[in-house]
């Protein structure tokens, strides 16, 4: 498809609808451009920019942000676990479930090339699951055991999310590390969630 305006016209400079990508970028950055042409990308259909959608996953990437100093002011940190960890409160084994279940439908979408549901599916589970639900949950009440299931979902978010928003996940992976807990490689060579 093309990207059009957010008429859906054709962009022209005769007409002076065209949008300048480096424009979008200094202004909203390059990762909530990726994130808006990935999420609006659906096979045989134009996308119709508008500079609304990409301030809108700007404004994901600082929910993003403040939930992981939310998690760093709470002891949460870079995970230590590829796998989930044991879960024994009901909150913690919910979102365990929840982030396998987000892995499989972005497995899926990404296998049949469909960018719009797995940007989709990893966005709702971010700002509605983790940040909206998760962790609104956890406040006042973060032991040992939900301190490790935090720190592994943050990771699994941040590895799945990479494609999509290269930059901010990169730096969230190293801010989330620490002296006693470093980051033994980069964002990009983690491994994909299963």
């Amino acid at each position: 498809g093309l990207v059009r305006d957010a008429k859906g016209q054709k962009m022209s400079k005769s007409k002076g609808n065209t949008v300048d990508p480096l424009g979008l970028v200094e202004r909203y950055g390059a990762d909530a451009l990726r994130f808006t042409l990935a999420a609006m990308e659906s096979q045989g259909r134009d996308i119709k920019l508008d500079e609304k959608r990409v301030e809108g996953y700007r404004n994901f990437a600082t929910k993003l942000w403040n939930a992981a100093r939310f998690c760093q002011a709470n002891g949460i940190g870079a995970s230590q676990a590829i796998e989930p960890p044991a879960a024994t409160l009901p909150v913690n084994r919910w979102i365990v479930g929840e982030t396998v279940k987000t892995v499989q439908a972005l497995d899926l979408a990404m296998a049949e090339l469909r960018f719009d549901e797995s940007a989709n599916s990893i966005y709702h589970f971010t700002w509605a699951t983790f940040c909206d639900w998760y962790l609104e949950l956890i406040k006042g009440q973060i032991d040992e055991e939900t301190r490790e299931v935090a720190a592994w979902v943050l990771d699994q978010i941040l590895v799945m999310l990479h494609p999509f928003m290269p930059f901010i996940t990169e730096e969230l992976w190293h801010a989330l590390s620490s002296p006693a807990h470093p980051r033994p490689y980069e964002l990009i060579l983690a491994k994909w969630p299963m």
